[in-house]
């Protein structure tokens, strides 16, 4: 089976159906939910590496120190490269880790429901190239990747900001919205944030209204995550080296 590390940094954002969609590709799953659990000093053992979200900042170390080594085992993914998904903080510590920028989202709270679309670079990417133009996923972030890594190629974006999803070093993708969620999950985060919950369009967070977007994300995602599995496990070719991250001649 191929084996993924899922770094876990808060009890409230789990794997969800992302979990199960894994599995049923062929993949056997180490989760580690921190600070509780710790992490694995390298990557030897694993075939690829997902991060999901969490209600911290990134870069938040005085309240959550071990935030860094999350992002020393990301940077060390992003090096190889390794087969690697950040989603939401997961793309934020992603980003932090290889250069990029994270800030308090300018324009407010993005939250509920809504599409990204696809640009340019994810047209011939090996995990965006069968994707929909239009994708739904689920917004649930204060903060806001405002510049990509050097050398990452974006491959989704949205009106209100920009960076929704990028590729660095062939085979590491970060996506600001989450694919894991389930309806409970999203109600439980607007219970506890009813201040963040307020950005959501009027109606989007109703119960019927995200069990229809879940199935909606479920159909775009779910074969995503099954061509993650297929990078990782060596049988999905990793996308071509990055023209704008060539060495000049």
């Amino acid at each position: 089976m191929t084996r993924l590390l899922i770094i876990q940094p808060d009890a409230s954002d789990p794997l969800g159906a992302l979990g199960d969609w894994l599995t049923e590709a062929g993949a056997e799953l180490d989760v580690r939910l921190l600070p509780g659990q710790d992490l694995p000093a390298d990557l030897d053992g694993y075939a690829g590496v997902v991060c999901l979200g969490g209600g911290m900042g990134a870069e938040d170390d005085a309240k959550h120190p071990w935030l860094a080594d999350v992002r020393r085992l990301l940077a060390k993914a992003a090096s190889r490269p390794f087969p690697t998904l950040g989603i939401c903080l997961g793309a934020q510590l992603l980003t932090v880790a290889t250069g990029g920028r994270v800030e308090v989202g300018k324009d407010g709270p993005e939250v509920g429901p809504h599409l990204v679309s696809k640009k340019d670079a994810a047209w011939t990417d090996p995990l965006f190239a069968e994707m929909p133009l239009m994708q739904d996923v689920l917004q649930f972030h204060n903060d806001a990747i405002t510049r990509l890594p050097p050398g990452a190629e974006l491959l989704a974006s949205a009106p209100r900001y920009q960076h929704q999803a990028f590729r660095f070093n062939r085979c590491v993708y970060g996506v600001q919205f989450h694919i894991e969620t389930t309806p409970e999950i999203v109600e439980s985060w607007a219970a506890d944030e009813p201040g963040m919950a307020e950005f959501a369009r009027p109606g989007s967070l109703e119960h019927d209204k995200l069990i229809t977007v879940h199935d909606d994300i479920a159909e775009t995602w779910r074969p995503f995550a099954q061509r993650f599995v297929r990078l990782a496990s060596g049988e999905l070719q990793a996308a071509a080296d990055s023209q704008r991250s060539l060495p000049l001649a």
